[in-house]
């Protein structure tokens, strides 16, 4: 059994891999805020429980082990989150620092449950993928919004950097998962876009938010 700072690092790991591909030690110390000796000498410890490929100045990987690992925290995060959201009424934006506590429960059948109450979801509140109880996660290739052109009609599908401001913006505008966008002027300054959804006939949208919404192209 892994300890809550184990999965911690693991859970990062396998987050920072799926954005910018390798990790190095530098990196994944300012992800989590932690000195660069004290996460070499993590990486060494899950290394030596076959959980981390380590050496000394080569990118961090996980194993096929640690992957799986990492997967089932992930597994219960989003389980977690969709649970209060869909059974508690919290807002999407409410829920991730619990489930950064509860993740951490060593009880297979306490999530289990979970599931099953909740209808097996496949995504958590913000479109992400769940994985499954054996580590394995559906991947859908979604469109970033910024890369849309003008004219096109798209559904929201998942977001991305799911801070609680951000995701208050997003409340603010009315914008939630699976509604209609139709993209109607790109600036070509700076990448933000006039568009249109749902009652808002005429909405700004800067880059940076184009860059955090995915969507599926209709």
């Amino acid at each position: 059994m892994n300890s809550l700072t184990e999965e911690n690092y693991l859970k990062a790991l396998f987050n920072l891999a799926i954005e910018n591909g390798e990790v190095s030690v530098n990196e994944l110390s300012k992800h989590l805020q932690i000195k660069m000796p004290t996460v070499t000498s993590m990486m060494k410890k899950l290394a030596e429980k076959k959980l981390v490929s380590y050496e000394s100045y080569k990118p961090l990987r996980l194993t096929e082990k640690g992957r799986r690992e990492a997967a089932l925290v992930i597994r219960k995060h989003r389980l977690t989150e969709m649970f209060l959201v869909e059974k508690m009424g919290f807002g999407w934006e409410q829920v991730h620092e619990i489930a950064e506590q509860i993740e951490h429960i060593h009880s297979p059948e306490f999530f289990e449950k979970m599931d099953e109450l909740l209808g097996f979801p496949r995504f958590d509140p913000h479109g992400s993928p769940i994985p499954d109880k054996t580590g394995k996660m559906e991947w859908l290739h979604y469109s970033k919004l910024s890369d849309c052109k003008i004219g096109d009609t798209v559904r929201l599908a998942a977001v991305t950097h799911t801070s609680e401001d951000f995701l208050k913006f997003l409340n603010a505008r009315e914008l939630k998962l699976g509604l209609k966008i139709k993209i109607k002027t790109i600036e070509s300054f700076d990448g933000s876009m006039l568009v249109s959804y749902g009652k808002h006939s005429s909405e700004h949208l800067s880059g940076l938010v184009c860059e955090r919404l995915l969507v599926e192209k209709e």
